[in-house]
């Protein structure tokens, strides 16, 4: 789509639109955003944080804490295990071992976009020769849930393993064999 029809259709000057595709504004109203973005088929999404709260990631910490609560020794787990390749800055949340096999974990407190996830995570297997089984640890909302249902099929190639099975082997103190889906 051309500038000038976009910026018609947004009912702003072409100019505007121009500076504001670049990030050439000091500052730039919400509203112009919503139209630029509504002109060519996006929607503009505002997220607002309360600023007395340093931390962000609360929900996928709060979801490591209860996956951790789920295992028994000699399950051991670490948090942020970065990948092995120098000045990548790629980590997965957390590690799972047993002494024999390792699971990588994946933590998503809000499934947005399934497919980026499932590349996100493929690449970092890709990447990572130690990852072993991967859990994508998703929070159980009822948004989440009609997420994973809807993309299931599509999911189980990448993670076959059902969340109760992962919730068997872990209570028997055992990394789960093969990757899976756990919401909890």
């Amino acid at each position: 789509m051309s500038q000038a029809r976009a910026s018609t259709r947004a009912g702003i000057s072409r100019s505007l639109l121009g500076r504001v595709e670049r990030g050439q504004l000091a500052t730039v109203t919400i509203d112009h955003l919503a139209r630029a973005a509504r002109a060519v088929g996006l929607e503009a999404v505002v997220k607002l944080y309360p600023d007395d709260v340093p931390v962000r990631d609360q929900g996928q910490l709060a979801l490591l804490a209860r996956f951790e609560q789920r295992i028994q020794p000699p399950v051991r787990m670490r948090r942020e295990v970065a990948l092995p390749i120098a000045s990548d800055l790629r980590a997965w949340d957390a590690r799972i071992t047993d002494g024999e096999g390792t699971a990588s974990i994946e933590g998503e407190a809000r499934l947005h976009d399934s497919q980026a996830v499932s590349r996100r995570i493929a690449l970092k297997q890709r990447d990572d020769p130690g990852a072993g089984a991967v859990i994508l640890l998703v929070s159980r909302t009822g948004h989440n849930r009609a997420v994973v249902a809807q993309h299931r099929d599509a999911l189980r190639a990448q993670f076959p393993m059902d969340g109760a099975a992962i919730l068997a082997a872990l209570r028997n103190g055992r990394v789960p064999l093969a990757s899976g889906i756990l919401l909890l």
